[in-house]
C-alpha cells in the first residue's frame, strides 16, 4: 500500500509528486496516459502570469503570486527554459481605461509587484508592433514565459529521482473505500493508497464522482492556438493580453522560450472532454483578434495549429480541498493560472496531506536535475566538446530545430524516457520546427525502435505502448 496515490501526471500532479517526495513516503503517480504532460499541460499559453487577474482573497490569486515567485529559481534547479520577458494588457477604449484601473488595484491587493499603467504612445514606444488602437496598457514587469513540457518532465524526473513511482498507460476504472485507505482498479492492474490525490484535469469530476457523492461538474473550455515560425518570433518581445472578460484573458500574442510567436487561445465551453480538432472558424478568430492588438502579424508563417482543454470549475475559484470522503483530496478545476500555480499547489497539497499523515522530511531529498542538452543552445567550442566525448551529438537527425541523434537517445535511456514520437519532441524539440517532423520522423522512429526493442512499425505518434510501469 502506498502512502499516497496522485491520479493525474500534468504539470499540477507532477509538482505534487515532487513536493511529496520532500518527505518520507511511497508516491505514485497513475496516469491513463503512455506518458506525462499529455493533457492540458501540453497545449496551453506557456505564460507566468504575474497575478493581476484573480479575484483578490481567492486561493487562485494565492496560488498565481506564490507560483510565480518560485518559477525562475526552479527552472534553474530544475533545468527548464523560463524567461521574464513582461507583459502587457491593452485597452482600445478610452472608456475602457477605468476597467485598467481596476486590474491595477487587484493586482496591488494580491501583492503583485512592479505593475504599472502606461498611454497607449508610451506602450507603441516599448513594442513597436502595437496597432495604433491602443490607447492605454497595463505593463505587467514580472510577467514571463515558460516551456510547459519542459517544465511538467522535470517535475515528474525530479520526483522519480526521488523515489516516486510512475504507473503509466493505467485509466482507472474505479476507487473503492476500504478499512485502511482506498483500492484503486486501472486498466493495467490495482493500486492500493492511504490517500489520494485527484489531479486528474478535465477528468477530475469523473474520479471525484467515484468516491464522492457530493456533485462536482468540471467543463472543458477548448481553447485554439496557432503558432508561427521563429521568423516571427521576434515581432514582440512581451506577452500581449487584451483586457479579460468573464471568458478568460482573451487572444494573445506572445514570444514563446524558444523563439516562435504564438496567437491564441479561444474560449469555447465544450461537453466533449477529448475534443482537441481545430476549426476553421477558431482559427479565423485567433487571427481576426490577433490583428487588433499587433499589425503586420506574418500569418503566412504559421506552421502548426493547436487545441488546448481547460478545466473549468463552476465555483470559479481553484478547488484543492480535502473532500466529504477522508483521505480523498481534490484539485480540481485547475484553470488558468493553473501552469503558474502548479508549483504552490504542490506545497499547498502538502499542507492538506499533513492533516493525515505524518510527514517526516527526507535527509538526502534531490533538489536538482539535469535536463536534455539541446546542442543548438551551446557554443561552438561547448559543441566540438560534446561530440568528441559522443560522436552522436555530431548527427543531426531534425534539421529545423538542430536536435542531434545524441539528445534524441538521451530522451528515450532518461528516467521515464520518450517511448513515442511525441514523447521525444517534447523532451528535445525534434519535430516541432517549421516542417512539422515531415524530415526527422523517420530517423526518430528507428532510434526508438532499436532502444525499445521493437518493429519501427510499432512505434506511435503517441498512444499507450506495453511495460509502462516504472518504479524505483
Amino acid at each position: 500500500m502506498y502512502d499516497v496515490v496522485v491520479i493525474g501526471a500534468g504539470a499540477v500532479g507532477c509538482a505534487c509528486a515532487r513536493e511529496l517526495s520532500k518527505y518520507r513516503l511511497s508516491v505514485c503517480v497513475v496516469e491513463k496516459e503512455s506518458d506525462v504532460c499529455e493533457g492540458t499541460s501540453k497545449a496551453n499559453s506557456a505564460i507566468v502570469h504575474a497575478g493581476f487577474d484573480a479575484k483578490p482573497g481567492t486561493l487562485k490569486a494565492r496560488l498565481n503570486v506564490r507560483g510565480s515567485e518560485m518559477m525562475q529559481e526552479l527552472s534553474e534547479k530544475l533545468d527548464f527554459a523560463y524567461k521574464r520577458n513582461e507583459a502587457m494588457v491593452l485597452c482600445f477604449d478610452k472608456a475602457d481605461i477605468p476597467a485598467l484601473d481596476e486590474l491595477l488595484e487587484k493586482g496591488h491587493k494580491n501583492g503583485v509587484k512592479e505593475l504599472e499603467i502606461v498611454s497607449g504612445d508610451k506602450a507603441r514606444e516599448l513594442e513597436g508592433a502595437l496597432t495604433d488602437q491602443v490607447e492605454a496598457a497595463l505593463v505587467a514587469h514580472t510577467s514571463a514565459i515558460v516551456c510547459p513540457f519542459e517544465m511538467t518532465i522535470a517535475f515528474a524526473e525530479n520526483a522519480y529521482a526521488n523515489g516516486v513511482e510512475f504507473m503509466l498507460s493505467a485509466e482507472v476504472k474505479s476507487i473503492d473505500k476500504t478499512e485502511n485507505g482506498f483500492k484503486i482498479k486501472t486498466s493495467r492492474g490495482e493500486v492500493a493508497a492511504k490517500l489520494i490525490i485527484n489531479c486528474a484535469g478535465v477528468y477530475a469530476d469523473k474520479i471525484h464522482g467515484m468516491v464522492s457523492k457530493t456533485p462536482m461538474k468540471i467543463i472543458p473550455r477548448k481553447g485554439e492556438y496557432m503558432l508561427l515560425d521563429k521568423a516571427a518570433g521576434g515581432l514582440v518581445s512581451r506577452t500581449i493580453f487584451q483586457l479579460p472578460t468573464k471568458m478568460g484573458k482573451g487572444i494573445l500574442v506572445s514570444p514563446t522560450v524558444h523563439g516562435n510567436l504564438l496567437a491564441g487561445p479561444t474560449a469555447e465551453n465544450i461537453d466533449d472532454k477529448e475534443n482537441t480538432a481545430t476549426t476553421s472558424a477558431g482559427l479565423n478568430d485567433v487571427r481576426n483578434k490577433g490583428a487588433l492588438s499587433v499589425k503586420n502579424i506574418p500569418w503566412n508563417k504559421v506552421i502548426t495549429s493547436f487545441t488546448g482543454l481547460r478545466a473549468v470549475g463552476e465555483s470559479g475559484d481553484f478547488m484543492i480541498e480535502e473532500s466529504d470522503i477522508a483521505g480523498f483530496f481534490d484539485c480540481a478545476g485547475i484553470e488558468s493560472p493553473g501552469l503558474t500555480s502548479a508549483p504552490a499547489i504542490g506545497e499547498y497539497v502538502c499542507e492538506l496531506v499533513k492533516s493525515r499523515l505524518e510527514l517526516t522530511p527526507k535527509d538526502n531529498f534531490i533538489d536538482t536535475r539535469k535536463g536534455v542538452i539541446h546542442f543548438a543552445s551551446l557554443t561552438r567550442e561547448q559543441q566540438n566538446e560534446l561530440i568528441n566525448k559522443e560522436p552522436a551529438y555530431g548527427r543531426i537527425v531534425c534539421r529545423c530545430e538542430t536536435v542531434t541523434e545524441g539528445e534524441i537517445l538521451d530522451a528515450i535511456n532518461r528516467p521515464l524516457g520518450a517511448k513515442t514520437l511525441d514523447g521525444v519532441k517534447r523532451r528535445t524539440r525534434a519535430g516541432m520546427g517549421r516542417c512539422q517532423a515531415g524530415f526527422c520522423s523517420p530517423a526518430t522512429m528507428a532510434l526508438l525502435a532499436d532502444k525499445l526493442g521493437c518493429g519501427i512499425g510499432d512505434i506511435k505518434k503517441t498512444g499507450s505502448l506495453e511495460s509502462e510501469v516504472y518504479a524505483k
